[in-house]
């Protein structure tokens, strides 16, 4: 990205790319950026103009990820672990930087609680340095196993603080409490987004997922595993509608601060859920069921009448769809590993771990 004489930002095109100009480029830091849901971010942010610089660990993030947006001259990459402090100048933050699915956040719970706690001093501390705006990625996780249906953002929750989940879901919700101790005490324009379940391309084949893993269980013959009775619920997003709210979120006025709960309110038994997936994938596979992990929320629909009102926002692509697309990406990445279609496979022996529904 250059600037012109009269100090207008001009992204420069390569290989075909966009030519875009306008005086309200932003530099954007993305946390987390290498993720599921940051690499889809810093991709529409470059769309839109501006200047990316993508900050991962890459503990869960890929490179694979962001490949095909290295070609852009608006686009930085820097390996970092925002559990230590960053220097970099930016005007807008977005902090996704956290392992989101139960499978590697619980791999590493004491790294799980850093990156929420640690990670979220230092990208504020940044924020005041820069007096810039920051958006928390948080999570429906915060409701715990929710006593209210559907969740609104004034019901505080009902979280376990001691189990194998806690570190996520009291990292996430310490890393709020913070968010709004910087903003009451140091005046930092902050926005926190609650997250609700949200799948497409991009999500990682192992991260134990119940959507990534009923459709790659499905596309290589394997029986779908299903936790509980089935009858469990939750409400899928799909990634495109959740980054257009996190953008329009970004970009509300100043006093906006949230939470704002975002996800999709359609509801799913998660049998719904195998059962589409073997349809759409033409799978002849089994679906079993497994025991149900300690804590496993057995409701989970967000309201979203606030984010509606707010941005006039509404998820647009439904289940069925979404997860066409997403069958398509798993089954294109399974085919590159593998040398031959995916969905060829035959069903071989049942396998028994059973999906985290997160």
């Amino acid at each position: 990205m250059s600037r012109d004489e009269g100090g207008t930002f001009r992204v420069e095109p390569r290989r075909g790319a966009y030519r875009i100009k306008g005086p309200t480029t932003k530099r954007i830091l993305v946390t987390g950026g290498a993720g599921f849901l940051g690499s889809h971010l810093c991709e529409r942010l470059l769309g839109l103009g501006h200047e990316v610089l993508c900050v991962d660990s890459y503990i869960t993030g890929r490179r694979s990820n962001i490949a095909h947006l290295l070609g852009h001259r608006g686009f930085d990459t820097l390996r970092h672990d925002i559990i230590n402090p960053l220097y970099v100048e930016v005007d807008e933050i977005y902090n996704l930087a956290c392992s989101a699915s139960p499978l590697h956040y619980r791999a590493d719970p004491v790294q799980t609680t850093k990156t929420c706690v640690l990670g979220s001093i230092n990208m504020l501390g940044l924020a005041k340095r820069l007096k810039a705006r920051i958006l928390q990625a948080s999570t429906s996780e915060i409701y715990g196993d929710p006593l209210v249906h559907p969740q609104t953002e004034a019901y505080w929750g009902n979280v376990n603080p001691i189990g194998p989940r806690s570190c996520y879901d009291e990292g996430k919700r310490c890393a709020e409490t913070l968010f709004f101790d910087y903003h009451r005490c140091h005046d930092i324009q902050i926005k926190v987004m609650r997250i609700f379940n949200t799948y497409g391309p991009r999500m990682h084949p192992d991260d134990g997922r119940v959507v990534s893993t009923l459709i790659v269980q499905a596309l290589t013959g394997k029986a779908l595993t299903v936790t509980g009775d089935g009858n469990q619920t939750r409400s899928f997003c799909y990634v495109d509608d959740l980054i257009g709210a996190m953008i329009g979120l970004m970009n509300t006025p100043r006093g906006v601060t949230g939470p704002v709960n975002v996800g999709n309110p359609n509801e799913f038994t998660m049998n719904q859920l195998a059962s589409l997936v073997l349809t759409l994938t033409g799978s002849r596979s089994a679906i079993v069921h497994t025991p149900l992990p300690q804590d496993d929320p057995v409701q989970r629909r967000p309201d979203i009448r606030e984010v509606t009102g707010l941005l006039d926002w509404q998820p647009s692509v439904e289940l069925r769809e979404g997860l066409e697309r997403t069958i398509a990406y798993f089954d294109d990445l399974l085919s590159a590993a593998n040398g031959t279609p995916a969905r060829l496979a035959q069903p071989d022996t049942p396998t028994f771990a059973g999906a985290q529904h997160g």
